[in-house]
């Protein structure tokens, strides 16, 4: 019996972009396969040269980091994508922008130029508005989190019921007046395994302060990147890329690729 070969040949990317984008408004909701859908329509629409794996079932040549959950805004997330052309990487950004809905925004590009990028996500910044929790409570609330050597939660898995510490990761916290008598938790959040969401430190507060919003909160991660030296902040995860500059014609192509 003659072995079956794939049925596409296999040729490695020409170029590799990273893109930063923003999950706003109704999307929020959507989940991350949801998002995965939408983009690879926007790559098919916006004529993008994929790249594509090898093997029986190739697929495009997208990796995704550190997604969001459902239910949380975003204006910091990122992937990369393997093209088979050199293709000026902000023209890419608003081929790719126009062809997604709207919700789901294309914010920042650019050609990688340094590698590990997985790494330079140490951190996220987080932004929780919390209805009807008055700005007093909750800056009590935070003082009284920090002040925890150990915050033990628990959260149902995958793998069933899982408790994990969540003050390591907890770099910093604080909590300001917002309109409507709301109050505005602002968390910096260190990345690590478990992964500590903000429901978390919501379940963390409710457990040394009693603290408890009467409505849903509002989650919008605002930013992920390397850790600043304020300890309050992350820096431009783009900026190694940026500073490397890859050449132009560096992929033996010459000038970039203009798309439609």
């Amino acid at each position: 019996m003659s072995r079956r070969v794939p049925d596409r040949e296999y040729l490695p990317p020409v170029d590799r972009i990273r893109l930063k984008f923003a999950k706003r408004g109704r999307l929020r909701f959507a989940s991350h396969r949801d998002f995965q859908r939408a983009f690879e329509r926007a790559l098919r629409r916006a004529g993008v040269p994929m790249a594509y794996s090898a093997g029986f079932s190739p697929h495009p040549k997208i990796s995704y980091a550190n997604a969001a959950p459902t239910g949380a805004g975003s204006e910091a997330e990122y992937l990369e994508i393997g093209i088979m052309d050199r293709i000026d990487p902000d023209r890419l950004a608003e081929a790719i922008d126009r062809s997604l809905p709207t919700g789901f925004d294309i914010v920042d590009a650019v050609r990688v130029g340094a590698g590990d990028f997985a790494s330079r996500l140490e951190a996220s910044v987080w932004q929780l508005v919390l209805p009807g929790v008055p700005a007093a409570a909750g800056v009590a609330a935070v003082e009284a989190l920090l002040a925890q050597e150990t915050v033990t939660v628990q959260r149902m898995t995958k793998k069933g019921l899982r408790t994990f510490d969540i003050r390591p990761a907890l770099v910093a916290a604080r909590c300001t007046p917002g309109g409507d008598g709301c109050a505005i938790l602002t968390l910096v959040v260190r990345h690590g395994t478990p992964s500590v969401r903000p429901d978390d430190v919501l379940v963390g507060l409710s457990q040394v302060a009693a603290l408890a919003p009467p409505a849903p909160p509002q989650v919008t991660r605002l930013a992920q990147g390397p850790l600043a030296a304020d300890q309050f902040s992350v820096t431009d995860p783009f900026a190694p890329d940026r500073a490397a500059g890859a050449p132009s014609g560096a992929s033996g192509h010459g000038s970039d690729r203009q798309l439609a």
